[in-house]
């Protein structure tokens, strides 16, 4: 049963990825930590897990981008190339920092930063 929920859960991800640009951390962590426990043992192992499933999602949905309409690219090379470096960096950081905190303290982060997020999407201003 454990692998049903997994598989759903893979499958509202990279819906949100594609459609969105999110599915790993916004729905994904949240659904492995409430629905998937056990096996999964807490947020932390939720956010691993997640951080690996990212990569095939990602490139998956970034070259169905890419391909429809190359032209018109939904990628912008440039800020992408920029994002890069400072990315990898921070994403060692926060895994770093991971280490460092309590579980309590990252669901509560974690938590905060879905509802600022939320928040600042729904009632910020709109382009």
């Amino acid at each position: 049963m454990q692998y049903v929920i997994a598989g759903v859960i893979g499958l509202v991800g990279g819906v949100a990825s594609g459609l969105f640009g999110v599915g790993g951390g916004i729905v994904m962590v949240p659904a492995m930590f409430f629905l998937m426990s056990p096996p999964i043992r807490d947020i932390k192992q939720a956010i691993g897990t997640s951080l690996v499933v990212i990569i095939p999602t990602a490139l998956i949905g970034a070259l169905k981008h890419y391909k429809s309409d190359p032209a018109l690219s939904n990628i912008h090379w440039p800020t992408a190339a920029s994002l890069v470096p400072t990315a990898i960096a921070g994403s060692y950081l926060g895994a770093w920092l991971v280490t460092r905190l309590q579980v309590d303290d990252l669901k509560r982060a974690f938590g905060g930063f879905l509802v600022a997020v939320g928040c600042y999407l729904l009632f910020g201003p709109q382009k």
